[in-house]
């Protein structure tokens, strides 16, 4: 005889098997209409996904129309340099997303005719196509039936089978595939992908669920076993996020600023900003400023105003930012300028891929009467 886990398991695909229907006739009267969905074609899918990934929709909006308006087509991306992609994703953050893209546009050019394959194992292949993207751009875009799980799908899966593992682990992640595998439609695999997503960004929410809305309530488990569903899924309590005090300092000299390129792996790769770095124990913020400085550029600053701190906050830490003004020692020879560094005026700084932190220390130089390009990005 099956043990009682393998009962509970049938049970619940048994439940996940009659799902199809109900959702996408919840998924044809509830659709929102999306600037993606307006005219949708295989590129601006892909855009899309590549900014919902680790973006809300409404967050995601205003970036993706920007960025689709300046490059509307694979072609137009491929075509375009890296610091132009990176300014066009500024502020959507997570920017190897966008050097991914640009990556794999001018892959679709040179291998592909300039049009994306139409399957999920030959978008594995391209730079940024991982398991999800792949599977959403095929089924989205080109009808395959595959399943696509983002975390909304993942949370709408885990409450209607009452899993309680973590769908970060392998395991669960897998158990919870194959359950939506057993309801996915042999013609309409990517409106139940869109369908799953959009009940739990609108519906199955993480802390407040609407489950009296919800189309499949009467087969969620967690709906009606638990007296509070948003229990699920069971995520770990995380560490608490590292904090870092940082100085950076805007060195001045003949009206231009000194910018430096971020190596173009890891965190805000081939973004530009001031010298600058951590804070050490002991150290002052003025005596850190002036060491980062000289280290990284061999530049002296006789004398730093402070114009203030700025806090921001990234996906694993976050920062405290102790902003200096200074200008350069006439004595000693200008910074070695690079693909790696600039003396830019105002005007020409507006125009480079700068992280949304730059941005709040232009803002400061602004209120202290410093002539700065603008305002600071927003998002």
């Amino acid at each position: 005889m099956p043990n009682d886990a393998a009962q509970r398991s049938a049970r619940a695909r048994g439940a996940t098997i009659r799902l199809g229907p109900k959702l996408l006739r919840w998924f044809a009267h509830h659709r929102r209409s999306l600037p993606w969905r307006v005219a949708p074609d295989p590129y601006r899918i892909w855009i899309s996904e590549v900014l919902l990934q680790q973006t809300r929709v409404s967050q995601a909006i205003p970036y993706y129309e920007r960025f689709v308006r300046r490059f509307p087509s694979i072609e137009k991306l491929a075509q375009a340099k890296q610091g132009d992609v990176l300014k066009a994703w500024e502020g959507a953050g997570y920017y190897a997303r966008a050097r991914h893209l640009h990556k794999a546009a001018r892959e679709i050019v040179r291998r592909h005719g300039g049009k994306l394959p139409e399957n999920a194992n030959a978008l594995r292949e391209l730079p940024g196509f991982g398991p999800y993207i792949s599977a959403a751009v095929a089924s989205i875009a080109f009808g395959e039936r595959i399943v696509a799980t983002e975390a909304n799908g993942l949370r709408v899966t885990a409450r209607l089978t009452l899993e309680r593992g973590d769908p970060r682990s392998a395991i669960v992640r897998r158990r919870l595939e194959e359950h939506l595998a057993s309801a996915l439609p042999a013609n309409r695999a990517g409106a139940f992908n869109e369908a799953l997503m959009e009940l739990g960004e609108t519906v199955c929410t993480p802390r407040r669920p609407s489950c009296p809305d919800c189309p499949i309530a009467s087969q969620c488990r967690a709906y009606r076993e638990l007296d509070a569903p948003e229990i699920l899924p069971h995520r770990p309590r995380r560490s608490r996020r590292p904090h870092h005090r940082v100085a950076v300092v805007v060195l001045e000299s003949d009206g231009r600023w000194l910018v430096q390129r971020r190596p173009e792996h890891g965190l805000l790769g081939g973004l530009w900003e001031f010298p600058g770095g951590k804070i050490e124990p002991g150290e002052s913020p003025a005596d850190a400023a002036r060491r980062e400085l000289l280290e990284e550029t061999g530049e002296l600053a006789p004398s730093l105003r402070p114009i203030g701190v700025v806090h921001h906050s990234y996906s694993h830490f976050s920062v405290e930012l102790h902003g200096f003004l200074g200008r350069r020692s006439s004595r000693r020879p200008p910074a070695v300028q690079g693909p790696s560094r600039r003396w830019v005026s105002p005007e020409a700084f507006a125009r480079l891929p700068v992280p949304r932190a730059t941005h709040k220390i232009v803002a400061l130089l602004g209120e202290s009467g410093v002539t700065a390009p603008g305002r600071p990005s927003r998002g």
